[in-house]
């Protein structure tokens, strides 16, 4: 089985299933298709199915012209998992957030594994990107794959590697970045370092399915640390009268030992303000308390409340409440130059504007209205931006400094301007750095 599947993966004549075409599996099915696999995505989405069809792009930094590309190369979507015994590789792209008691909730990744394993046969190899807990692989996966009778290492493999997706950043690509693979066995790691290495200038191997799904949680907790660290220096530099963005410009001179994280109103994505959590949980399981960790996130969970409390203290000493306050939020997409709204810090903002009485409106040029969310709400269509329409809030709050933004303009005629982001340096009357 091994060595069919190595040859295979070599002279690229194996079938990959993609499973969720989002912004982590459709750049991957994307890419698959230019070195010449022929790809299938599966997505329960069937208005992404379709828009695929129609070689259109949903996510707004994937152009139309590359999804039209790979279709002409015999790229295909279908809602229908049955189809799974046409592919040779099933790669699992799918959500992994937490309940509303800031658990893991595996129902994604569950649910399509039991989707899949009807169809699975000898020869395949199933990956799952989808970050989290370590154990999750060997512990719940590799059950229902062998439920079929299939034996993992010899009729079929099982790898885990951790999506590392960066939207918007022009510096990598999903080709460029390296690619993390873990396998259950040995056969299984060098599948999937073979299917890796046909498309990823780097591939790493580690020794165990737990050690790749603990280092993507490492990835992203070193960066929730580290954030939640600079969020509470700034609070602290704040009421020193301190500007933390020229500290950390100074600090950033020095050569080692030091990398410069920005402060912000809180922590957003799909990764940093989640997968600690999957960790802090598995870690009960081993009578660990990972006070650390919980600590960085309780700090990056709470900026919202801190920035929500500057805009009061503002608009009070100019003799307004937030009640009845027309308040401009400036971009809330989680981070600049992408159209990305998961767990956005300024849709939290948002909402405590909402209940506090503010007559809210918002500007993002990545997201002209206001997206379905699960948990979040609002009937809203992103303004134009004028001097007259700045002029006419009470209060602008910038929650994410995109590119497109006209920012001189957006000074010269903001009655109050609150900053999130350390865009502004100046010391002007009506900017409030928050």
């Amino acid at each position: 089985m091994l060595s069919v599947f190595l040859k295979r993966a070599a002279d690229k004549q194996l079938n990959i299933g993609i499973v969720g075409l989002g912004y982590v599996g459709l750049p991957l099915a994307l890419r698959f298709s230019e070195v010449g696999f022929k790809v299938l995505g599966f997505d329960i989405d069937k208005n992404k199915v379709s828009k695929i069809h129609d070689g259109q792009s949903y996510i707004e930094h994937i152009s139309s012209d590359s999804v039209r590309k790979a279709v002409s190369a015999g790229f295909s979507a279908t809602s229908e998992f049955q189809r799974i015994s046409e592919v040779d590789a099933i790669i699992l792209c799918v959500p992994t957030p937490l309940n509303k008691y800031r658990e893991p909730d595996l129902s994604f990744v569950l649910d399509t594994t039991d989707s899949i394993v009807p169809y699975l046969k000898k020869g395949q190899l199933v990956s799952l990107e989808s970050t989290t807990y370590p154990g999750t692989t060997d512990e719940e996966l590799k059950p229902r794959v062998e439920s079929k009778g299939l034996k993992v290492g010899e009729d079929i493999f099982l790898v885990f590697s951790p999506e590392r997706e960066d939207p918007g950043n022009p510096n990598f690509s999903t080709r460029t970045i390296p690619k993390v693979v873990g396998g259950h066995t040995e056969n299984c790691l060098k599948a999937g370092l073979e299917l890796y290495s046909a498309v990823i200038d780097r591939v790493v191997a580690v020794s165990s399915t737990k050690a790749a799904e603990m280092t993507k949680l490492l990835e992203n907790i070193h960066r929730a640390v580290n954030i939640g660290l600079v969020n509470e220096m700034k609070i602290v530099a704040d009421k020193m009268g301190i500007d933390i963005h020229e500290v950390i410009d100074a600090a950033a001179t020095k050569p080692f030992g030091f990398v410069a994280y920005r402060p912000g109103p809180g922590i957003g994505g799909h990764c940093i303000p989640i997968d600690p959590f999957y960790l802090t949980w598995k870690a009960r399981e081993y009578g660990i308390h990972t006070r650390f960790i919980e600590l960085a996130g309780e700090i990056n969970t709470t900026m919202p409340n801190y920035v929500m409390k500057k805009i009061a203290v503002a608009l009070n000493e100019r003799e307004k409440s937030v009640k009845g306050s027309k308040v401009l939020v400036l971009g809330i997409s989680y981070k600049k130059n992408i159209d990305d709204m998961r767990e956005s810090p300024s849709v939290f903002l948002m909402e405590k504007l909402r209940d506090d009485g503010a007559k809210l409106d918002y500007c993002d040029p990545h997201v002209p209205v206001f997206p379905k969310m699960r948990e979040h709400k609002f009937d809203l269509k992103s303004v134009s931006l004028s001097p007259e329409i700045i002029k006419s809030y009470d209060c602008v709050v910038l929650t994410t400094d995109h590119d497109k933004f006209d920012y001189d303009m957006i000074l010269k005629n903001a009655k109050l301007l609150v900053d999130t982001r350390g865009k502004f340096r100046q010391s002007v009357p009506n900017l409030v750095k928050a």
